[in-house]
């Protein structure tokens, strides 16, 4: 699990951007059934990383008394759902752009999304230092 009191937080790792690049690259005749397989995987891993930070959540609230510990984790864990769900739909914005240049509205609709992932990133960084920072308080 990691050493006790540090909390890892995981970015989509980097095969996840080049296996996206790939599937955009293979257009017309996309990839899907090989895309879908990374992402299947990427779910696989993320889902075990949630488990284990829900673990580390209910031991920091029931066992550690530190139940201000434990809800960073549950904003940390609810800001990186919303940053996957925009992650995959950038991703799909992306498709459609790629694959229909000459609508204006998707190109916008990457940019929307880019501007969104921005301040959902921002917002984690703000949550990581406001666990630091408390998880400091006691030392």
């Amino acid at each position: 699990m990691g050493t006790p009191g540090v909390v890892t937080v995981a970015s989509p790792p980097s095969p996840v951007r080049r296996g996206h690049r790939a599937y955009l690259s293979s257009a017309p005749h996309y990839d899907f059934p090989r895309y879908r397989q990374l992402v299947h995987e990427v779910t696989v891993a993320f889902s075990g990383i949630s488990r284990e930070v829900l673990h580390i959540a209910g031991r920091l609230r029931d066992e550690l008394g530190r139940p201000e510990l434990a809800q960073h984790l549950a904003r940390l864990q609810e800001r990186e759902q919303e940053k996957l769900q925009l992650t995959a739909q950038l991703q799909l914005a992306r498709q459609q752009a790629q694959d229909q240049p000459e609508v204006d509205a998707h190109q916008q609709e990457v940019q929307e999304l880019k501007h969104k992932l921005i301040k959902t990133i921002e917002a984690i960084s703000e949550i990581l230092q406001d666990l630091k920072y408390d998880s400091e308080e006691v030392e």
